[in-house]
């Protein structure tokens, strides 16, 4: 697995890299020889240290965030999510040989106000992306529909249903 740290409002220590690339290498072993790139983002902000990782694999994408006042701590916690989340999905899914999935691109708009985001065009069914959005913890996900060839989103109600949106 090749590990890719930076540093935000800081500057990333080797130690402190070394031990984002051991936390990160462990989890090889869980991806049945799958050559990926974990991109790991490390930022100070005020009493808090924040990592942000993402791991784009074949057909998903693996994203955990923690913040702690010990940036070591943040490592730890943020290795345990992204675990339980790979656990999660090969427990649901069968492995399945599809497209790479580029990661996020996220780039700030003019202003700094709006975060704009990209995400990979893999046609999916209705149940992978609620699978994906699970995977992500978010509360919507947009996908291109494989049975409609159309943009939907799926996203998760009040209630604690899920809805879909597409368009006519």
């Amino acid at each position: 697995m090749e590990v890719i740290v930076r540093g935000k409002n800081f500057e990333v220590t080797e130690a402190l890299k070394d031990h984002v690339t051991r936390k990160l290498a462990k989890m090889e072993k869980l991806l049945d020889h799958h050559s990926v790139t974990a991109h790991a983002m490390l930022t100070v902000e005020k009493e808090r240290q924040i990592i942000e990782v993402t791991v784009p694999m074949e057909g998903f994408l693996l994203r955990g965030e923690e913040a702690s006042p010990d940036m070591y701590a943040s490592v730890d916690r943020v290795v345990d999510k992204l675990e339980r989340q790979l656990n999660k999905y090969k427990a649901r899914v069968k492995p399945r040989h599809g497209s790479d999935v580029k990661p996020d691109a996220v780039r700030p708009h003019s202003e700094d106000l709006v975060r704009h985001k990209t995400f990979p065009r893999k046609p999916m069914t209705v149940d992978e992306a609620l699978l994906q959005m699970d995977l992500l913890g978010h509360d919507f996900f947009a996908f291109t529909n494989a049975e409609t060839d159309s943009i939907n989103v799926v996203y998760k109600r009040q209630d604690g249903r899920y809805g879909l949106l597409e368009p006519r």
